[in-house]
């Protein structure tokens, strides 16, 4: 059986963001963490690319009723902030991500368990020796 390549800690953020939101959705969040608050207008400007207005103003209103971004009009627009933070967002997803994975049969769960330690011990020593710690820790 190949192995796959160890992934690249710099991209495997982006790459889980856009597997959990579709990619326009992680674009424009990518958007309101490094800006705050945006109006459309300003999301479309700072993503770089043409794009349409509605579109964005479409993704913008998915993400609301997501529940991952606030709004509030400002004059004609509405104003848009996320609600957390990428960091925060990222911690959720992962417990959730795990939560899933553990509810089922024993063998996944084994298999995750075994995937998780492998990734761990390819990507970060200190971690792995963390891990260990807090396991005699528990037991």
């Amino acid at each position: 059986m190949d192995m796959l390549p160890p992934p690249n800690p710099s991209t495997v953020s982006h790459t889980v963001l856009r597997l959990i939101l579709g990619p326009l959705e992680a674009q424009v969040m990518e958007v309101l963490w490094a800006n705050g608050k945006c109006t459309v207008r300003e999301v479309v400007e700072r993503l770089g690319r043409s794009i349409a207005y509605t579109t964005v103003m479409t993704t913008l209103d998915r993400l609301y009723r997501k529940n991952l971004v606030t709004r509030r009009m400002r004059g004609r627009a509405y104003l848009y902030a996320p609600r957390v933070t990428c960091q925060e967002w990222k911690e959720q997803v992962a417990r959730d991500v795990v939560a899933k994975l553990l509810a089922g049969p024993d063998a996944s769960r084994e298999a995750l368990l075994a995937c998780l330690l492998e990734t761990v011990a390819q990507q970060d020593a200190v971690l792995l020796h963390e891990i260990e710690k807090r396991v005699r820790q528990a037991t």
